[in-house]
């Protein structure tokens, strides 16, 4: 069973979309993470199925019940803000209070289940203290228990790991990890971080101009793509793309105007002497971050990056050949940018 349902979700402002005919679905229980570059319309979305925004067309089902002409106060959804928007004049207790004795829920009533939610994430012992006497990560916890004591149908995360530094958003991303699998609570999380949406999500929206490209697991985003946006985006480095032309292809290629991928990885390279086989290139830089380098090469006329172990890179200025396996070779529409199956 689907707890939240986007059907043919059309949103704009100025007469400019912002969404363009999105469908989504998102089972009972499933953390589904919606990435997208900065201006996708990440942000847009979860506020059409908060309440906070009406789209132009398209329907928002929550729990089977088409509430998109309902008040956002009337749907039983809870939001954790990127800035996290705790009161920093109230105790925890009462932040996570607040919701619940706003709706009529008596005061010791209400701290009495902001103190077991607390416990479920991890910051039963700060009731006492103001969000100014907090770190990142606790801050982050009790956004997460005030919206979790409302028993929502869907739980919406608006890029909640943004203001953490490195080391405390990865410590907190296992946290929340955790803490779905110790729930199993409904939860659509929205990022530009393919790090953060790869470990998180039971499945991953791509998002790219409005538009939702891919979903699937992010297996099969890794491995198999669906636009050449996808493929670029997901990954680090980015895809390597070339045309018809580059004598780095095999034959046997789609007929027509094509754009081919292959990942940085998935490229090998030889010095002269060390066989025969590929495409001739000249290393014009590198860059060594940790065990890995990223060597970046000119054959005939394509710029590629190829990654490798960092003991193995050539020097800048070498000859190289480059060879790709035509296993690892992603094919797309030039036009349309859409993948195409092969062979």
């Amino acid at each position: 069973m689907s707890s939240l349902v986007l059907a043919n979700i059309k949103a704009g402002y100025d007469g400019a979309d912002v969404l363009r005919d999105c469908d989504l679905s998102v089972a009972e229980g499933e953390l589904l993470v919606v990435l997208g570059p900065s201006g996708a319309g990440k942000s847009t979305l979860l506020r059409i199925v908060a309440g906070l925004e009406q789209p132009r067309r398209g329907r928002v089902i929550i729990g089977g019940t088409d509430v998109t002409n309902w008040r956002a106060g009337r749907r039983n959804v809870s939001m954790v803000f990127q800035n996290y928007a705790l009161f920093p004049h109230l105790t925890v207790v009462e932040n996570i209070a607040f919701g619940l004795e706003v709706r009529g829920v008596g005061r010791k009533e209400a701290h009495a289940r902001a103190g077991r939610v607390a416990s479920v994430v991890g910051c039963g012992d700060l009731l006492g203290r103001r969000p100014s006497q907090l770190s990142g990560g606790e801050r982050q916890r009790v956004a997460l228990a005030r919206a979790m004591v409302r028993e929502p149908d869907v739980f919406l995360l608006d890029e909640p790991l943004s203001n953490l530094d490195a080391e405390l958003r990865a410590q907190t991303r296992d946290e929340l990890k955790a803490l779905h699998t110790r729930v199993g609570a409904t939860m659509l999380h929205v990022t530009h971080d393919q790090v953060e949406a790869f470990t998180l999500g039971n499945r991953v929206a791509v998002l790219n101009a409005g538009r939702i490209e891919q979903v699937g697991t992010p297996e099969d985003i890794w491995r198999r793509p669906a636009t050449a946006f996808v493929g670029c985006f997901v990954g680090t480095p980015r895809m390597n793309l070339v045309s018809r032309g580059s004598p780095l292809l095999p034959a046997g290629l789609p007929v027509g105007d094509i754009t081919v991928g292959v990942r940085p990885e998935a490229l090998r390279l030889q010095s002269l002497e060390e066989g025969t086989q590929g495409v001739l290139a000249g290393v014009e830089h590198v860059d060594v971050i940790g065990g890995d380098a990223y060597v970046h090469v000119r054959a005939s006329g394509d710029s590629l990056t190829v990654r490798v172990p960092a003991q193995d890179r050539p020097s800048p200025g070498a000859p190289v050949r480059v060879t790709a396996r035509p296993a690892d070779l992603h094919v797309f529409d030039a036009a349309t940018g859409r993948r195409l199956e092969w062979p």
